[in-house]
């Protein structure tokens, strides 16, 4: 079995039903939103699977691939497991456990500005790795952000493929572009709704419900000299710190467009 859920659907590029600064935010790294959105897809897919996650044994909830460094759509799947535990807790059943697909990005391209198959080609040469014995036979829940293209859900079914899991997969969104006469170009639209600058960047940072994702990192060592210097001036030597042991643990210092931030925030 292989079914899709999506809350929100995308059918007009200038009527949308969720709030963009909000998911532009939590793009970026502020659960406050991650939690807030996690509820609410929550709630609209228990209505439609209430059944089959009842009828289940053993679900596994699992996020979208990466490393060491999270992404955001890692956020929103700990808060939906919160709230699917809750659920499973009240009707009796036991708690769903979590995996995930270790994933080693080979790019540092941005791929919202591209179509279905620019981005199957850039994350081609990414490798991947999923523990086949701890799903094999379980109820998956693969929890995804957006689904514009379908590349992450192509690509997650080719490594179900490539390891040879049995199971029932189901790929769970918070919102689908459906009319394929938009382009793919409008997942930055809503990635950089509420940040235009640095400035921006640094109010996110220090905000209360913060914490690093995979593309709030890649920004920030993207940034110029400038820019990078007024970002670590304008928030705590913890959160550079962190900054810095995060960039090391997925390797990004030896991806050339990183190493010289990362080389300016260095730990003696």
């Amino acid at each position: 079995m292989n079914k899709s859920y999506s809350l929100h659907k995308i059918t007009e590029k200038d009527n949308c039903s969720f709030k963009e600064a909000e998911y532009s935010r939590f793009k970026f790294g502020d659960k406050f939103y991650a939690e807030k959105f996690a509820e609410e897809l929550f709630d609209g897919f228990v209505a439609q699977f209430k059944d089959l996650i009842l009828s289940e044994k053993d679900i596994v909830i699992l996020p979208s691939p990466y490393l060491s460094i999270p992404t955001a759509s890692n956020f929103l799947c700990y808060y939906f497991k919160k709230e699917l535990n809750s659920f499973l807790f009240k009707n009796g059943k036991k708690a769903c456990i979590e995996s995930k697909i270790y994933r080693n990005q080979t790019y540092v391209t941005d791929y919202g500005n591209l179509d279905f198959e620019q981005r199957v080609k850039l994350i081609s040469n990414d490798t991947y790795y999923i523990d086949r014995n701890f799903i094999e036979g379980k109820l998956c829940i693969f929890v995804d952000d957006i689904k514009i293209t379908g590349s992450h859900e192509h690509t997650v079914n080719k490594i179900l493929d490539q390891y040879d899991v049995k199971g029932d997969f189901v790929f769970v969104y918070f919102a689908e572009l459906i009319n394929k006469d938009i382009h793919p170009k409008i997942e930055n639209h809503y990635n950089y709704f509420a940040v235009k600058n640095v400035e921006d960047i640094v109010s996110i940072v220090n905000s209360e419900d913060f914490q690093y994702n995979t593309r709030i990192v890649k920004f920030i060592l993207s940034l110029d000299d400038k820019q990078f210097a007024f970002l670590i001036s304008n928030i705590s030597r913890k959160k550079s710190n962190e900054l810095f042991h995060l960039a090391i643990s997925n390797n990004y210092h030896q991806i050339l467009e990183y190493k010289k931030n990362i080389n300016v925030i260095k730990i003696d």
